[in-house]
C-alpha cells in the first residue's frame, strides 16, 4: 500500500470513515459526460451560428468539425476521467451517412448507431437530449409556438427523440435520461405569459403520449431562469418544470446555471427528494450568469455532491455534466470538469455524516461547525490519488503531458 494513502486511510478510519469503501462506492457512480463540449454545441445537423440562447464563446484551435473527430477527442478525454460513465448526446449529432439527411422530426434510432457503438466500446450508457435551438423552426417559441406548424414539427420531433432514447437503453442495457429543454420566451415583456406555457404543456404531453417503457426511459423537463434574446420572459420556468414534473410524475431536472445569482441548487436537492422518486442534474458552473463554464472543486460542486450522498440518493439521483468553454483546450475542459465532480463526489463519501449529523441533532452546532471545518484539510488529495490509480487514470496535474501531446500530434493539425 502507498505509504501516503496508508496515512490518510487511517486519519480517515479515527473519524469513522473507511476510505476503501468510500473508493468502491464512487467507482460505482455513473456521470454522464456531454458529447458538446468538444465542438462548441455544434452537432452535424446544420451549418451556421447557435441560435436559441446558446452562445459559446472563445476559438481555440482544434475543436472536432466530423463524428470521427469528436469521437476521437472523446475518447482521449474518457482516458483522462476515472469512474463509470455515460455518455450524453444532444439530437443534432446525428449522423448521417451516403448523403442521406433527416430533419428533426424525422430522426431515427439509425441516425444514432456510430454512438451505440460508441458507448459501447466505452462500457457506458447513453443520456439523450431533443435540440430545440438552432434550426430555421426555432424562432422564438418552438413546444409553445402560437403557429402550430411549428409546434407540430417540434412536438414530432421530440416523439423520434423519445423512441431514439428507448434504442439507446435497450441496445446498452442501462436506463437512458432523456432531458426536455428548450429556450423559448421573450426578448421584452409578453401581453400573456399564460398561453405560450399551456400550449408547452400541451406539447409535452403529446411528446410523452406515445408509447416507450418507462423503466428504459426517464423523460425530465429542465427550467431556465432567461437566457439571451429571452430576457424578459421564460416559458419554462422553475415553476413550470415542478409542477409539470410532479403532476405527470415525471423527473425534473435542475441546471445549476439556471437560476438567480442567489439561489443554490445544492439547497434545493434535499427539497425534491422529498417529494420525486428521482431527479436529475445538470451540473455546471454559472458566472454571473448561465455561462457554462468548466466545473471547478468549489464549494457549490462539493455541496451538490454532499447533498446526493448525505441524502443515500445515490440511486435517486442522475448527474449530468453541461458546459462548454471554447476559450481553452477542449480536452482539458472536458477532464478538468467531470474529475472535480468525482472528487466533489469522493470528498462527499469522506464526510463522517452520521457523526455530524447526531451533532446536529443535539444542537451542538460549535463541534460541528469545528468537525466541519477541520475536515477541509485533512489529506483528501491521497484518497484521491489512491482513487485513481485503481482506476487507472494519472492522479495528478501530470494527465495534462497527456493533453499537449494530443494537441501537439492530433489537435494542431485541424484547420481552423
Amino acid at each position: 500500500m502507498n505509504s501516503q494513502y496508508a496515512y490518510a486511510k487511517e486519519k480517515y478510519r479515527k473519524l469513522g470513515v473507511d476510505t476503501d469503501a468510500a473508493i468502491e462506492k464512487l467507482k460505482r457512480i455513473p456521470v454522464s459526460i456531454h458529447c458538446w463540449q468538444g465542438d462548441d454545441v455544434n452537432g452535424f445537423d446544420s451549418v451556421g451560428p447557435l441560435t436559441g440562447g446558446i452562445q459559446t464563446t472563445g476559438n481555440y484551435p482544434g475543436k472536432a468539425k466530423t463524428p470521427e473527430q469528436l469521437m476521437m477527442d472523446m475518447d482521449k478525454a474518457l482516458s483522462l476521467i476515472p469512474g463509470k460513465k455515460k455518455i450524453n448526446v444532444h439530437s443534432s449529432y446525428a449522423i448521417f451517412e451516403d448523403g442521406e439527411f433527416a430533419d428533426r422530426d424525422k430522426l431515427e434510432p439509425k441516425h444514432f448507431k456510430k454512438w451505440v457503438e460508441f458507448a459501447k466500446k466505452h462500457d457506458a450508457g447513453l443520456d439523450f437530449n431533443p435540440t430545440f435551438f438552432s434550426h430555421p423552426m426555432a424562432k422564438g417559441l418552438t413546444l409553445s409556438s402560437p403557429n402550430e406548424n411549428i409546434r407540430s414539427f417540434w412536438v414530432e420531433h421530440g416523439k423520434a427523440c423519445v423512441r431514439i432514447s428507448e434504442y439507446f437503453a435497450r441496445e446498452t442495457g442501462i436506463l437512458c435520461v432523456m432531458n426536455i429543454w428548450t429556450g423559448d420566451g421573450l426578448k421584452d415583456i409578453p401581453a400573456n405569459r399564460k398561453a405560450p406555457r399551456e400550449r408547452y404543456a400541451k406539447s409535452i404531453d403529446e411528446i410523452l403520449s406515445i408509447e416507450y417503457d418507462k423503466a428504459l426511459v426517464k423523460p425530465c423537463v429542465e427550467s431556465k431562469v432567461f437566457g439571451i434574446g429571452v430576457e424578459s420572459y421564460t416559458v419554462g420556468s422553475a415553476e413550470f418544470a415542478l409542477s409539470y414534473a410532479a403532476t405527470r410524475k415525471i423527473l425534473p431536472l435542475m441546471d445549476n446555471g439556471h437560476y438567480h445569482p442567489t439561489e443554490m441548487v445544492s439547497d434545493k436537492i434535499s427539497s425534491l427528494l422529498c417529494f420525486f422518486p428521482e431527479i436529475a442534474l445538470h451540473v455546471t458552473r454559472a458566472v454571473r450568469w448561465d455561462s457554462d463554464h468548466v466545473v471547478l472543486f468549489d464549494d457549490e460542486t462539493r455541496e451538490i455532491a454532499k447533498e446526493i450522498v448525505r441524502n443515500d440518493a445515490l440511486e435517486r439521483v442522475y448527474i449530468a455534466l453541461d458546459y462548454f468553454d471554447a476559450n481553452i483546450n477542449r480536452i482539458s475542459a472536458w477532464a478538468v470538469g467531470a474529475r472535480n465532480m468525482q472528487k466533489s463526489l469522493l470528498y462527499a463519501l469522506l464526510e463522517p455524516f452520521s457523526e455530524m449529523e447526531k451533532l446536529q441533532d443535539a444542537e451542538n452546532f460549535s463541534k460541528l461547525m469545528v468537525m466541519q471545518e477541520e475536515l477541509k484539510t485533512y489529506p483528501f488529495g491521497e484518497i484521491w490519488a489512491e482513487y485513481c490509480r485503481r482506476s487507472g487514470v494519472k492522479a495528478e496535474e501530470d494527465w495534462y503531458e497527456d493533453v499537449l501531446e494530443y494537441e501537439r500530434e492530433v489537435l494542431s493539425l485541424r484547420k481552423n
